[in-house]
């Protein structure tokens, strides 16, 4: 019999999808190109926020942090899964598998909640705009999202002392990281308890945060109607489309794996959902805000012609 005592000295055998040997060269490709894409997109955010004054606003503030967190998700677990889909290595140490559960589970949690800051501050533009400026102080918006990653951080630590506390049979993980849901399949005595109080934390942080951004779109829903123009509606829903997009694409995957019993939990259909918000909502987010994004564009067209300007007068002086 295992538990996280022995398997701290043995660590774990990561199975990622050795089921399907055929499909690893492929998704070795595919992976590699959509992290490089994440690696550049969010970058580009990033240093877009910082450079151009136009995007130093609370909505750019808050997708600045969004960038980063994505930077931080697919670095966590991407270059591990390269690593066992080329078969050099399917180990990972008990340290490292504790550490992974809880940055994952942590990194999760802080974009759950800075999900809904971004809905408050859409529904501040848009159902308050003379008062959006004073209402989204640049205090308040620090203090949010440092609200935001204290709530992560925390329920992460409740989440991971909880699934620590089991004891554990085997030493392979039918996955390709320490996914909590594989994790409880992996107990070796009745986790009822300690499902029901994961449960609670994971209502707390996925569920919650979910209700409260239906409710901020809800009124903004009411707002927009209000408006009698059609470009007034248009350019009102345009503010909170890209936003809608990713919440849409972050919680549905949350929610399928992590709101449904360990008993129906699928590994096979987990790691391609997995997949799919460790590799390719990451690569997404930065497409969904650019491509729909005038501010962003125009953001970044002024900061590459303001290098090629730089580079043609350095030009002209040298002749």
């Amino acid at each position: 019999m295992g538990s996280w005592n022995t398997s701290s000295e043995e660590g774990f055998i990561l199975l990622g999808f050795s089921d399907w040997p055929h499909l690893e060269p492929v998704l070795f490709a595919f992976i590699s190109i959509f992290y490089s894409l994440t690696l550049f997109g969010n970058t580009v955010i990033i240093i877009l926020s910082q450079l151009d004054l136009r995007l130093h606003t609370p909505m750019y503030y808050f997708l600045c942090h969004l960038s980063f967190l994505d930077l931080c998700y697919t670095a966590s677990t991407v270059p591990q899964l390269l690593v066992n889909l080329s078969g050099l290595d399917r180990t990972i140490s008990f340290g490292r598998c504790v550490a992974q559960l809880f940055i994952m589970l942590s990194l999760g949690g802080i974009e759950c909640v800075l999900l809904v800051v971004m809905a408050i501050d859409r529904y501040a533009a848009v159902c308050c705009p003379l008062h959006y400026t004073a209402i989204m102080h640049p205090h308040l918006c620090r203090a949010l999202v440092v609200f935001s990653w204290v709530g992560g951080l925390l329920n992460s630590l409740i989440q991971t002392s909880l699934v620590m506390a089991m004891p554990l049979c085997g030493h392979q993980l039918n996955h390709f990281f320490c996914e909590l849901p594989v994790l409880l399949k992996m107990a070796c005595e009745d986790t009822g308890g300690t499902e029901a109080n994961l449960f609670v934390a994971r209502v707390i942080i996925l569920v919650c945060p979910l209700v409260l951004i239906l409710g901020s779109y809800a009124h903004i829903a009411r707002a927009v109607l209000n408006i009698k123009s059609m470009a007034g509606r248009r350019k009102a829903f345009g503010t909170c489309a890209s936003h809608l997009i990713v919440v849409v694409l972050f919680y549905g995957s949350g929610i399928s794996t992590y709101l449904q019993p360990v008993q129906r939990y699928s590994e096979g259909e987990g790691k391609f959902v997995a997949l799919f918000y460790t590799v390719v909502t990451p690569m997404l987010n930065p497409l969904i805000y650019t491509l729909r994004n005038k501010d962003v564009k125009g953001a970044l067209w002024r900061i590459l012609r303001r290098g090629t300007d730089s580079s043609s007068r350095r030009g002209n002086k040298n002749q």
